[in-house]
């Protein structure tokens, strides 16, 4: 089955319960004074951008606990889910269960990782799968309950989910498996549910990135090995590289300008 991500519901004007939420913070007025500001026009909708961006740089994020997303997510494998169900602050979970549904003939939806169909195997896999659905269908056919047979199958076996997450814990999701460390299906998941919240909010879906984005960390905080072999390592610094400069900086060891720097300079103010 092909990986399918659908947002299905989310928070109405996630832009002003954001903004209503910073602002209770950081002001004298109350929630209802603040409301009647939006109402009447008095605070625009540019200008609750601006705040909640200024709020973003702070790094105060319990009011984004305050802003959520609906999702369908279906085809994606066992394999997945047991990752997912890990991220268990700020998101709620509905999966189809191997206890309730019985597949019919025992034929089940799987998926096969490109890496295996490179390597020539997915026939083998397929075999073996044929296999143990044939003994599934006898199992269940013999009285076996669904949740006894379902120890047969594979963390192949497709699955379905519908969860609601909050924007927080979304951010939290995509800092992490968006990196290129991930697994694959993982990446792939997180990349269709910031794709669907860019849909109706760019301007927070923009911050659904890798840790190492220029809206999150800003550097990657891997080991240097894993950093240096990512294909977008050459454009983000290693938590390593920033200590070593600070470093030498603390230390008063930072280079001094050579002369092909001041030419550099030079040339630069020559064309001004």
């Amino acid at each position: 089955m092909t990986i399918q991500v659908t947002l299905l519901s989310h928070s109405p004007a996630p832009i002003r319960s954001l903004y209503m939420a910073f602002r209770t913070c950081y002001s004298q007025l109350t929630p209802q004074q603040v409301a009647a500001r939006i109402d009447d026009d008095r605070i625009t909708e540019d200008q609750m951008r601006e705040f909640i961006e200024e709020r973003l740089k702070t790094g105060h994020a319990s009011p984004l606990e305050q802003v959520w997303y609906e999702f369908a997510i279906s085809g994606v494998s066992r394999a997945f889910s047991h990752q997912f169900v890990r991220h268990r602050v700020g998101i709620s979970f509905e999966q189809q269960s191997q206890r309730y549904v019985t597949y019919k003939g025992g034929a089940f939806p799987y998926t096969v990782p490109e890496t295996v169909r490179k390597a020539g195997l997915d026939d083998k896999m397929a075999d073996l799968f044929e296999q143990v659905s044939g003994l599934y269908e006898e199992m269940v056919a013999a009285g076996v309950p669904a949740e006894d047979a379902r120890f047969l199958l594979p963390n192949a076996t497709n699955t379905n989910f519908k969860v609601t997450v909050n924007f927080q814990s979304l951010l939290h999701i995509c800092d992490l498996r968006l990196c290129t460390r991930a697994q694959w299906e993982f990446r792939k998941v997180a990349a269709l549910m910031r794709s669907e919240v860019m849909k109706v909010t760019p301007e927070l879906g923009r911050y659904l990135q890798p840790k190492c984005g220029e809206y999150r960390m800003g550097y990657c905080d891997e080991s240097e090995k894993d950093w240096a072999a990512c294909p977008i390592g050459r454009v983000r610094p290693h938590k390593q590289v920033l200590f070593r400069i600070y470093d030498q900086y603390r230390k008063g060891e930072v280079a001094p300008l050579r002369e092909e720097d001041w030419k550099a300079i030079e040339d630069v103010d020559a064309t001004e």
